[in-house]
């Protein structure tokens, strides 16, 4: 294949030398020609545009820092749209916003070009090593014709659904990520000031029933989003009653619980709708209603 690959910074460095081992010819550009050196020595070309990469390719990548880039670089002076043809396949591994995927899909699409989004997780190593997770979305059929050159830049590819669901799924999952160091650190932060050591506390916390198991995986193997309580189940009002005292403790410790908080007023709202002698796992049916979505399925409680 003949691919063009716009962007040569952290990430997308080391995703485009992976590409370029895939490729029958390779030409790149970025704002620094510098940064692509290794890249010119090892049979790549140097284009000056956008518009000069992408013209003639089979696909044309972006790996960019912030929607405005990917913007311009598609639509500006020199850009994409420009130098590209009907032929060439667009493909935007950036991390962009789900309003400008959209937007770009619509004004490629009118003009007859394929545009799909195809962010990636793993982070610079895991670029470099091609540990990555590729999310695609667009046309399935475009999907499985690319496909190959996707799993030269990484080993966890998965087709996510139509236009915009790759970036769906990359931005859930770094708000996942981020809402889990919030957390995580303000429980260990209480924890601490309260007067355990952070050594202790990890190991406790990674022993119990939630802390043993990866985040997702009860999620992962639940089979119904039935919340009746049995002779086994953890009943939402001892996790409202556990939940209040942790969240008093901090108080106590003058620990900001700013997500702790959030939670315990759920709670209290469950309870008073009463769902206190239900599966804990209630929790994630009143999430669900605020949002107007449902859970095909969910698993049980905490404890």
């Amino acid at each position: 294949m003949d691919i063009g690959w716009i962007g040569i910074g952290n990430m997308g460095k080391p995703m485009a030398k992976n590409i370029q081992t895939f490729s029958t010819q390779f030409t790149v550009n970025d704002l620094n020609q510098e940064s692509a050196i290794d890249i010119l020595e090892s049979g790549g070309n140097w284009a000056s545009s956008p518009a000069e990469c992408a013209k003639g390719k089979d696909i044309i990548f972006m790996c960019l820092p912030m929607p405005a880039d990917v913007e311009k670089v598609c639509l500006g002076k020199n850009s994409i749209l420009e130098g590209i043809d009907s032929k060439t396949i667009v493909i935007d591994s950036s991390t962009n916003s789900l309003s400008m995927v959209k937007k770009l899909h619509e004004i490629f699409d009118k003009k007859g070009i394929t545009f799909m989004d195809c962010p990636v997780s793993g982070g610079v190593i895991g670029a470099v090593k091609k540990d990555l997770c590729v999310m695609a979305g667009g046309d399935k059929e475009i999907y499985n014709k690319i496909k190959p050159a996707l799993d030269a830049m990484g080993d966890k590819v998965m087709y996510c659904g139509p236009n915009g669901s790759g970036t769906i799924c990359k931005l859930s999952h770094n708000l996942f990520s981020g809402l889990l160091m919030n957390i995580t650190s303000e429980v260990l932060a209480s924890g601490i000031k309260a007067g355990v050591d952070l050594a202790t506390l990890l190991e406790a916390i990674s022993k119990g029933a939630s802390g043993k198991n990866p985040p997702l995986e009860n999620w992962i193997k639940a089979t119904q989003n039935d919340f009746a309580a049995d002779e086994y189940s953890f009943f939402l009002e001892l996790g409202a009653k556990d939940v209040k005292l942790a969240c008093e403790m901090g108080r106590e410790n003058k620990v900001p619980m700013d997500m702790s908080n959030i939670l315990e007023q759920n709670l209290i709202e469950m309870l008073n709708r009463g769902w206190g002698r239900k599966n804990s796992g209630i929790l994630r049916k009143l999430i669900a209603e605020k949002a107007g979505v449902e859970f095909e399925y969910a698993p049980g409680g905490f404890a």
